[in-house]
């Protein structure tokens, strides 16, 4: 348990675009900051900051709330463990109580699956470093490739003893539970038979994007060919290979920094980069390049530069992945290193400002890249030349971008020899294809959409039909709740009351007995009511921060959505006033839209039963509906009227 006094601190210390900034690139937007959204694909900013209200709202998806609940949902975090990892970042101490063993069983399974992972990265690094078998073989193994030791400490690299469960033995020793070391595929067990995944290997710790180890990387030591020699972790609840980049923590500063990143293959390529100086590096780890990889570094920059292998398997890996990447809207260069190299051994045989100066001079586009490695094959072959044309143009046309599209077809028409209409027209050809198949694929969507059964009375009922009215009525809340604008003079004494927004909008909604269907409408209610009288209560800071992140994201949604004015307030080309001075009209009218809302579903409920007790001739209940029916019709005529408050000058 987290006291409240730290989770105030913590609160106050998790400035929102720190927090985002560490995931995201942020561009200044006005008094707001703009980014891509991390948890949807998109290609247009949509992802919005608000540092003075402490909150973030993507426009696209919806997601949106305060900086707990961005980790939470980035992070798939509990609130407290949301709370710690913010706790981590601001160097804020927490004192726990001991959890109880109830509290240990209740722990998120993937929450679990982090935690044992990070005790086997510990485990790993210290056998390296202190046992004389880490030392003697990892160690000295990491050393004979040239890999400084203080690399070695920042990607946290480790030895796992060779043994059939020597791991295995000490994590259950600690109290690790067999169920996650097999989950996170550490310990490998089949009935009777365990045995540590990873034995005898040196070890790469693979991290997420914050920091969190997630999965590894095994390397053998043994020439043993039938011995695989690097072994991964498997696809686990917190491990995806097609989602994860090796090196994407200790990278992200630097690509946002410099604009760019460089992709390589694996771990080691990596290494080798950081070791030469250059630290806006990832490895797609030897699987293919994924859309889920591009977009995990479009988050960071819009540009990368890919760098694989000089031999024939690196040339085809560089091809494959330019199409990829060009059409996720990214700037792409490629590295052609000298055939036989790799990153790694490319990047050790010189010095950092000699790798600096040859990736200036050589980084080339894709479609210098694609002439210069096939032109020489078909020079005096026109059928070969025209299928080269033709990859090439398939390339450019997946660019989203219109003019950065037209700048590669006028480069291609050059190194080509190319009409540049020819090609334009060829690009309408494949984009017309692309099209077609497209509205077919749609086709068909709506189809299967079209056979799946209606939604039932029950899943229609549990829609909220007041969710429109409801939402504006809590952000003025939210907004205006402390602010006096309405009094009533006492027609006896004639003494003048002054009242708040809040007291006024709660006790229209008391009067008349008003409740919403919407759980969080209803406790933002209630904890407002609660606060009626409070002129220290600040309701934007109480319900952004809110430790239920329901209703810190409703609340946080409300005020990032943009109060749009109503035509009518300008009818006429008048003068349009700004929100707050226009409360005086805005919130009676707000509550008289609700009240009439509500009036007009009683009257058509009433209607229905009224048609139900004339046809089976219920006399009385006949009578009893249409009195009340009127009764409803006069309330419909009243709240025609604004509702009796005069308004403070």
């Amino acid at each position: 348990m987290i006291d409240p006094s730290t989770i105030e601190r913590i609160l106050d210390s998790a400035n929102i675009s720190d927090v985002v900034s560490e995931f995201v690139t942020l561009k200044k937007r006005g008094v707001n900051q703009l980014g891509l959204c991390p948890f949807h694909n998109e290609k247009t900013p949509s992802f919005t900051v608000s540092p003075a209200k402490g909150i973030f709202k993507c426009f696209g998806c919806g997601k949106g709330g305060n900086s707990v609940n961005f980790i939470m949902e980035l992070e798939q975090l509990s609130y407290p463990d949301a709370l710690r990892w913010l706790a981590k970042k601001f160097h804020i101490e927490i004192e726990e109580k001991e959890e109880s063993q109830e509290e240990k069983l209740l722990k998120d399974e993937r929450e679990s699956m982090m935690i044992v992972s990070a005790f086997a990265q510990k485990y790993f690094s210290r056998f390296l470093l202190k046992e004389n078998e880490g030392r003697t073989i990892g160690l000295s193994y990491l050393r004979e490739r040239g890999i400084r030791d203080d690399i070695i400490t920042k990607f946290e690299l480790g030895y796992c003893p060779d043994g059939k469960d020597l791991f295995t033995q000490a994590a259950t020793r600690e109290g690790y539970k067999m169920d996650f070391l097999e989950k996170t595929g550490l310990t490998i067990k089949r009935d009777d038979w365990i045995r540590d995944r990873f034995g005898g290997r040196v070890i790469f710790p693979v991290h997420n994007v914050a920091g969190r180890v997630i999965a590894f990387g095994g390397r053998t030591l043994t020439n043993d060919k039938k011995v695989a020699k690097y072994l991964n972790s498997p696809e686990s609840e917190i491990y995806h290979k097609g989602r994860t980049l090796y090196g994407i923590y200790q990278a992200k500063r630097d690509i946002t920094k410099l604009d760019k990143c460089y992709l390589v293959e694996g771990y080691t390529d990596v290494l080798s980069f950081h070791q030469a100086g250059i630290e806006n590096v990832v490895a797609s780890s030897g699987t293919s390049l994924t859309i889920d990889q591009i977009r995990l570094i479009r988050r960071f920059s819009p540009n990368i530069t890919i760098v694989y292998d000089g031999d024939d398997a690196g040339i085809k890996a560089s091809l494959r992945g330019i199409d990829m990447v060009l059409e996720e809207g990214i700037n792409v260069k490629v590295l052609p290193l000298p055939r036989g190299e790799d990153p790694d051994s490319f990047a050790r045989s010189m010095s950092a400002g000699e790798l600096t100066e040859y990736i200036k001079k050589n980084e080339t586009d894709f479609i210098k890249f694609k002439t210069q490695l096939l032109m020489g094959t078909v020079e005096n072959d026109p059928v070969s030349k025209a299928k080269l044309i033709n990859e090439i143009v398939r390339s450019i046309s997946v660019i989203p971008d219109t003019i950065t599209r037209t700048i590669y077809i006028k480069e291609c028409s050059r190194l080509m020899d190319v009409q540049e209409a020819v090609l334009y027209s060829e690009i309408r050809k494949i984009q017309n294809k692309q099209s077609e198949d497209h509205t077919r694929k749609e086709l068909q969507e709506i189809q299967t959409q079209a056979a799946k059964p209606a939604a039932t009375p029950a899943e229609k009922k549990t829609a909220n039909p007041f969710e429109t009215e409801e939402r504006e009525i809590i952000r003025v809340l939210l907004k205006y709740f402390n602010h006096e604008v309405f009094e009533m003079e006492d027609e006896e004494t004639n003494e003048v009351s002054t009242y708040t927004v809040g007291v006024y909008v709660i006790s229209e909604l008391h009067n008349d007995g008003l409740t919403s269907v919407n759980p969080k409408v209803t406790a933002i209610l209630a904890a407002m009511e609660e606060n009626l009288y409070n002129k220290d209560f600040d309701p934007i800071r109480f319900f952004t921060l809110h430790p239920d992140s329901e209703i810190s994201q409703y609340a946080s949604n409300l005020l990032a959505d943009k109060y749009i004015e109503s035509k009518r307030w300008s009818k006429g080309g008048a003068f349009i006033e700004s929100e707050r001075e226009l409360l005086y009209l805005l919130v009676p009218k707000l509550i008289q839209e609700y009240k009439s809302k509500k009036v007009k579903m009683m009257l058509k409920k009433l209607e229905q039963q009224i048609n139900e007790a004339s046809k089976n001739n219920e006399t009385e209940k006949l009578m009893e509906y249409m009195g009340q029916h009127m009764k409803l019709k006069e309330v419909l005529k009243e709240l025609s009227v604004l509702l009796g408050f005069r308004t403070i000058s």
